[in-house]
């Protein structure tokens, strides 16, 4: 990491605290970023919209530019994240530039490098697929613009100064021990088991990899003592993976576990990672005949406003809670420590190596939702109004 000399940003910071203001303004591709039911996935081309002018509550912002690059616009909580960080951002002075990228690495890649063209002063990246960014991250590099990876981990690269995102180990234990509890494991009687199916995330995000070694350490004992049964026998993250968090996908698989081998008898558990892997797994549920008597047990992870209707209808069991306001903040203060030069909040140092360094971290802690305290923990907080959930689709 290059660092000026702290007497330059000194009197950039007295220079700045001088100045009777500055003006944000926001540029995000697919307008508009804060319409949650704009989930279009095409490549997106930035358009410009000013915001009012306001007095910069930080003054190391000094008017300065932050790109954010998403994946995708399909998926409603990288819209959430996104415009969390655009209002903390806005409200400290920053121009912001947002990029959703369709779910298309290339396009994800050409966005890159026009922040890198255009010379911002820090970039926040949640990569589609690392490998096809490692140029563009390189450039980012040598151009002297520090990367914040948000969310998933940028692999393969030296040029990532910080990580934020949730202890995804933790978040495969969760579900874990949740499942464990709710399809009382540790009190079946010997000879008793039940059926279970994986459905875990994209091989191309190293956050998959930890979330499905969170979730065997728990799972791994039942399957070899008996009291879970893997009909199928895919158990390992090489035969659970599914690219993209392809919710068509999970369907598919669910749908062929169904006809192939739960014929005779019922499928207890869906174990999924991430809430659009649980669509999919009612969807072929339902179009195999199952219904609220003999319905599984099925996971999810970013407890999305559909899956919280799904949890209050009973069709989903629980769903992991990342609170993305408080990852959002979290970023925010590491880009601020960027731009002063400064070190960050950091509460892990270890796990998080990308092949080539380990990456400093700031994890925040997951927690599970299902029906009986969804109301306490996502409405009551302001996450969700009862109509968000209820309007949901």
């Amino acid at each position: 990491m290059k660092k000026k000399r702290f007497g330059a940003w000194l009197c950039t910071i007295i220079l700045a605290t001088m100045l009777s203001g500055c003006s944000a303004s926001t540029k995000t591709g697919n307008d508009p970023v804060n319409t949650p039911d704009d989930t279009s996935d095409q490549p997106d081309t930035a358009t410009d919209s000013k915001a009012d002018d306001t007095q910069a509550n930080d003054t190391a912002s000094g008017g300065k530019k932050i790109a954010i690059s998403m994946p995708t616009q399909s998926v409603q909580r990288w819209i959430d994240d996104s415009e969390n960080m655009r209002k903390e951002l806005e409200a400290k002075g920053y121009e912001v530039e947002i990029q959703f990228a369709g779910d298309n690495p290339q396009q994800q890649a050409a966005q890159i490098q026009s922040f890198v063209e255009q010379k911002v002063d820090c970039m926040i990246v949640v990569p589609i697929d690392s490998k096809e960014l490692t140029d563009v991250a390189e450039d980012a590099k040598n151009a002297d613009i520090p990367v914040i990876s948000y969310d998933r981990l940028l692999m393969d690269t030296d040029a990532v100064y910080y990580y934020a995102s949730f202890d995804n180990k933790g978040v495969g234990t969760l579900i874990g021990k949740t499942i464990a509890q709710k399809a009382g494991l540790d009190d079946l009687s010997d000879g008793e088991y039940k059926t279970i199916e994986f459905f875990m995330g994209c091989p191309d995000d190293n956050n998959s990899h930890r979330i499905y070694e969170g979730l065997m350490e728990v799972m791994q004992p039942y399957l070899d003592d008996g009291r879970l049964v893997c009909k199928s026998g895919r158990t390992s993250f090489e035969d659970t993976c599914i690219s993209r968090w392809s919710q068509e996908t999970a369907k598919e698989w669910c749908k062929n576990y169904l006809a192939g081998y739960y014929t005779d008898e019922e499928l207890d558990i869906c174990a999924t990672a991430f809430d659009g892997f649980a669509y999919g797994c009612k969807e072929a549920l339902q179009e195999a005949g199952y219904i609220a008597d003999n319905w599984p047990i099925i996971s999810g992870q970013d407890c999305e406003a559909v899956a919280c209707k799904n949890i209050l209808d009973g069709t989903q069991t629980f769903s992991v809670y990342k609170d993305t306001r408080v990852l959002a903040q979290k970023c925010v203060t590491m880009i601020d420590s960027v731009v002063a030069e400064t070190e960050p909040e950091i509460n892990d140092t270890e796990q998080y190596h990308n092949h080539v360094l380990t990456v400093p971290a700031y994890l925040c802690n997951p927690d599970v939702v299902d029906q009986d305290n969804l109301k306490e923990v996502l409405i009551d907080s302001g996450y969700y109004t009862q109509e968000q959930i209820e309007q949901a689709e």
